[in-house]
């Protein structure tokens, strides 16, 4: 690894732990990663104990195993998740740790070749307690990209190996900020200004928000009291954290009973080990009732079969083109990065965070599935609907208007 891209491995370490994490004196610090990404993980974990950690547990996940269970395993057993890891996972949370995971396809072609409905069927390293922890504010926590050889060879097919990990790692220092002179300093400048346009939105209380451009026309219902929010959250214990970096989205949490019309992604999904691409998904009073594709359409289909709530909506954010992700014009194939290059959507679980009242907790979406999907460019046009019928430009040509 060369000099430079050991700069930036190091400076995105030093983000995650002390901005993206918040990281605080004596606690537990949870971080998953994967083969290929020892180094970021290393200087992670030493970031941490420079941070006082007092315990940095790390959790590794291989693919391969995955390919290898879908393989050869009983069919009728690939639901199956171990209870001790959700247990792990509600431990931590009472424990108030800390949580750090890389992201990015390590080996994105595991799972060629598998059959789509085997696949969807091992959600791991997915854990649906997740979503419990999250929206019970126990933990403060971040994912950050990992770049491996394998995953920039994906992003960047026409360079040698060697040169799309650097090009890769150059775009991920670019995206993280990591190329300020302060790199904090100017994530705290890009947060102030999509918190003021979540207030903004929340302020205007509208009764639904509708997309429409190219392949889509889609009208999304609010709850009473849904809000907007950036990734700048707070735990119980009020330690403030940025969920995701780099992070460019104002999202909230939708009705979801209220979906109707239809969408085409913009960008390809990848879930589930598995790439989606051509993705077109039809909603009809709140559920997702035809899902079409270009590749790999039934890993889609069988994953918003898992539960009652996977075929509905738990998330709808937009992005606008201030962020570094759009501009690069660059497919990720990962969506930490790819879903804050474009407003989108999500399949299954809802954020309690995304709603104001208690008593709009009860109506928030839940799943065992939580599944972003790119949906935005600047051809779309986004709009605010109120009660008594007003239409109120918000996006367009990627632009606030509010």
């Amino acid at each position: 690894m060369s000099s430079t891209v050991t700069d930036k491995v190091n400076a995105l370490a030093e983000l995650a732990v002390r901005f993206g994490a918040n990281v605080q004196p004596g606690q537990i610090v949870g971080l998953g990663s994967e083969p290929g990404k020892e180094e970021l993980a290393r200087a992670i974990a030493e970031a941490a104990y420079r941070a006082g950690a007092k315990f940095v547990d790390l959790s590794v996940f291989d693919i391969f195993l995955k390919r290898a269970r879908l393989l050869h395993a009983d069919p009728e057993t690939l639901g199956y998740v171990p209870p001790w890891l959700g247990e792990q996972l509600l431990a931590a949370g009472e424990a108030r740790a800390a949580s750090i995971s890389l992201s990015g396809p390590a080996a994105p072609h595991a799972l060629d070749g598998i059959d789509p409905e085997l696949v969807a069927r091992d959600m791991l390293p997915w854990l649906p307690e997740v979503m419990q922890v999250i929206n019970a504010r126990l933990l403060n926590w971040t994912g950050v990209p990992g770049p491996t050889r394998e995953w920039a060879m994906l992003v960047h097919p026409q360079l040698e190996p060697n040169a799309a990990l650097e090009r890769l790692w150059d775009e991920v220092a670019h995206v993280c900020r990591l190329d300020e002179a302060d790199p904090v300093a100017a994530w705290q400048h890009r947060f102030a200004a999509l918190t003021r346009v979540a207030s903004a939105l929340t302020d205007r209380r509208f009764d639904a928000i509708r997309l429409h451009g190219p392949g889509t026309d889609l009208t999304v219902g609010l709850l009473p009291s849904s809000r907007w929010i950036c990734a700048c959250l707070e735990t119980v214990d009020g330690i403030t954290h940025h969920p995701n970096l780099p992070s460019e989205e104002v999202f909230t949490t939708p009705d979801p009973g209220r979906v109707d019309g239809f969408v085409t992604a913009t960008k390809p999904l990848f879930t589930a080990g598995t790439t989606i691409a051509g993705l077109r998904v039809r909603f009809q009073d709140g559920r997702a009732v035809q899902i079409d594709a270009d590749e790999n359409v039934e890993v889609l289909r069988s994953l918003t079969a898992r539960d009652e709530g996977a075929a509905r909506l738990g998330e709808l954010a937009l992005v606008d083109r201030d962020g570094r992700i759009g501009p690069l014009e660059t497919v990720f194939y990962d969506t930490l990065l790819d879903e804050n290059a474009a407003s989108h959507i999500a399949l299954g679980a809802a954020l309690q965070a995304g709603v104001g009242d208690e008593s709009d907790h009860e109506r928030v979406n839940v799943s065992r599935i939580h599944i972003d999907f790119m949906i935005g460019s600047n051809e779309l046009d986004v709009d605010g609907l109120t009660a008594v019928g007003e239409k109120v430009p918000l996006l367009r040509t990627g632009t606030w208007c509010i």
